[in-house]
This record gives C-alpha cells, structure tokens and sequence, in this order.
C-alpha cells in the first residue's frame, strides 16, 4: 500500500510540474508533434519513407516498425485499457486548456507512448539512423501526453514498456516459433 501510495503521490507531482513548468511555446511544438503522431500518422509516414528511400533495409526497417506498432496498439489500446479503468489527471491540475480535449477512455496506458516506443524501438535494430531520427519525436509525444493533462507519468512509463516488449517480441518471434517446431 506504501509503494502505491507513494506512485501516486509522484504521478501527481511530476503531472503537475510537467502543467506548469514546461513553457507555452514548447507545449504548443509537442502538441503538434502528438498531432502528427495521431491515429499513427506519423509512425506510417516515416515507414513510407523508409521504404521508399532506404532499400532493403528501409523496407525491413518500416516492416518491423509497423509491425510492432501494431502489436504495441492492440496491447494497449485493446487490452490495457479495457482491464485498467484508471480516469485522466484532474483539469484543475493544469493551466492550460489542452487538458479540455481529452478522450474519454482509460488513462492506462498510453497508447500514444505504446505505438511510438514500438515503432522506434522495432526501427532502431534494422537501421539505427532512422531509429535515432524517430527517438526524438517518441519522447516528445511520451512528454506531451503528461503535459497536456492526458496521462499520469506512470501511464507513460506502461505505455513506454509496452512498446518495448513488443518490438522485442516482433523482432524475435520468428525466431522462437521457428526454435519451437
């Protein structure tokens, strides 16, 4: 009860600070960022162009990019969501109105975090410039989800987990279905 307790206690600390602190013009770069990550946009426009610019290993990089986003979204959004029905942050705890146009679903976990995570993490094996390059659009969507008032931290960091273990899953699971014939 004390661990929960004291996560709770840091959501809230980290969630607010995050409101106040963070400065207006850099809220307003992330919630474009988010935008652009919206219903995976982002994620697919970056697999177009790895396909199409970066040959074989554009083209594997963007399979496995997808394919773990895909994964990483059913975890989520499917099943995490659906199992944990943890309400968003307070409004009041945010100065700013982007905490007014929230979804109404779970807070737990981040979806957003979950498929940006996946995507890069799945990328980053195959062609590691490309991995870095779409590092720093993940953070940002992974900071603008607490920013706004969308998630606790601790949704993030599951979100965030999520996504890794499915891209490690999507790059070794032929592998292990192959050893287990």
């Amino acid at each position: 009860m004390r661990l929960l307790a004291g996560l709770q206690k840091a959501d809230r600390f980290v969630a607010q600070q995050a409101g106040w602190r963070i400065p207006a013009r850099v809220g307003r770069v992330l919630s474009v960022t988010e935008e652009a990550a919206e219903s995976s946009k982002l994620w697919c426009g970056a697999a177009a162009a790895m396909a199409m610019s970066g040959g074989w290993r554009g083209r594997k990089a963007a399979i496995m990019g997808l394919a773990a986003l895909a994964v990483a979204q059913l975890v989520s959004n499917g099943l995490g969501k659906q199992l944990a029905d943890r309400p968003r942050p307070p409004k009041d705890w945010f100065p700013h109105d982007e905490a007014d146009d929230r979804p109404d679903s779970s807070s737990f976990p981040s979806g957003h975090t979950a498929a940006a995570v996946a995507f890069t993490a799945a990328v980053a094996p195959t062609w590691p410039a490309a991995g870095l390059a779409c590092a720093v659009p993940a953070a940002m969507v992974a900071v603008e989800r607490v920013q706004s008032g969308a998630h606790y931290p601790s949704d993030v960091a599951a979100g965030a987990a999520i996504g890794l273990l499915t891209a490690w899953l999507t790059r070794h699971a032929p592998y292990l279905l192959w050893r287990s014939l």
